[in-house]
């Protein structure tokens, strides 16, 4: 099995699945079409009747560097895609956590906004040495709704989920694991032998002990979690219309350089 896309690869490493994120001259940042593809490849997946284990992971020095500042602008005057992005944010974050096989996050570079959601949707987290995480939503004007809110508060504290949610200041890569945002720090060359050992260790265990293990635990944290993310993805949506949103993207926009790209096209 394998995929390549503009976007997203998929890949077969015998019955683990590896989901590259693969935007690299963009830092893996989120587009519009690899939003889309975030929402659909945890379904194709479980449909892999072959497969019994996954390795997420981002090409280049980055997992992942958030929302791109060209499709967060277009928020700003696109009712429709405003709606669209809160229902797929809302698919994403669900089928993250139904998705019925073992998913190792292999954290090889910054893992921003929703890419830090995405690698702590992940049942295992492993972080390259120089990796970091952080969730700087409220720092953009945006409340913490494509997972923050959901997600946090289910690994660490919630005076620290309130310090570094509210702040936006990174977590390096060891203080992530003395908090329970990650399992264990890797030097960077190993990560991905790591993380594909560690995923076949899990492939390798009884299915459908594993499989049923994880349908527990995800019911605790949809029961946990459900009112928050309900509530974070109706404000995040008010949010992205705000004064000191489109202000702070537009002078972070300015400050790199980035000029208004032309939509894309699903």
């Amino acid at each position: 099995m394998s995929e390549v896309s503009p976007v997203l690869t998929l890949a077969a490493d015998g019955d683990v699945r590896i989901v590259t994120l693969n935007r690299p001259e963009r830092l893996n940042g989120v587009s519009e079409e690899l939003h889309r593809r975030l929402s659909e490849v945890w379904r194709e997946l479980a449909d892999d009747t072959k497969a019994r284990a996954v390795v997420l992971t981002g090409a280049g020095r980055a997992f992942s560097a958030g929302g791109d500042f060209d499709h967060l602008r277009r928020h700003h005057d696109d009712p429709e895609l405003r709606e669209r992005s809160i229902r797929l944010d809302r698919i994403i974050q669900t089928e993250l956590i139904r998705f019925p096989l073992p998913v190792v996050a292999a954290v090889n570079g910054p893992a921003v906004g929703l890419g830090c959601s995405l690698a702590l949707g992940c049942d295992l987290v492993l972080m390259a040495e120089d990796a970091y995480l952080a969730d700087p939503h409220v720092s953009v004007g945006l409340v913490a709704g494509d997972g923050g809110v959901t997600l946090w508060p289910l690994l660490t504290s919630l005076l620290r989920v309130k310090e570094y949610l509210f702040t936006g200041d990174r977590v390096p890569a060891a203080t992530a694991v003395g908090l329970g945002l990650s399992n264990r720090v890797v030097p960077a060359a190993e990560l991905m032998p790591e993380a594909l050992a560690l995923a076949h260790r899990l492939a390798a265990q009884p299915a459908e002990a594993l499989r049923a293990t994880k349908a527990a635990l995800a019911a605790v944290v949809e029961q946990v979690s459900r009112g928050g993310m309900e509530a974070a993805l109706l404000a995040e949506r008010s949010t992205m219309t705000s004064p000191d949103h489109i202000r702070i993207i537009g002078d972070l926009a300015a400050r790199t350089g980035r000029r208004p790209a032309a939509p894309e096209e699903d």
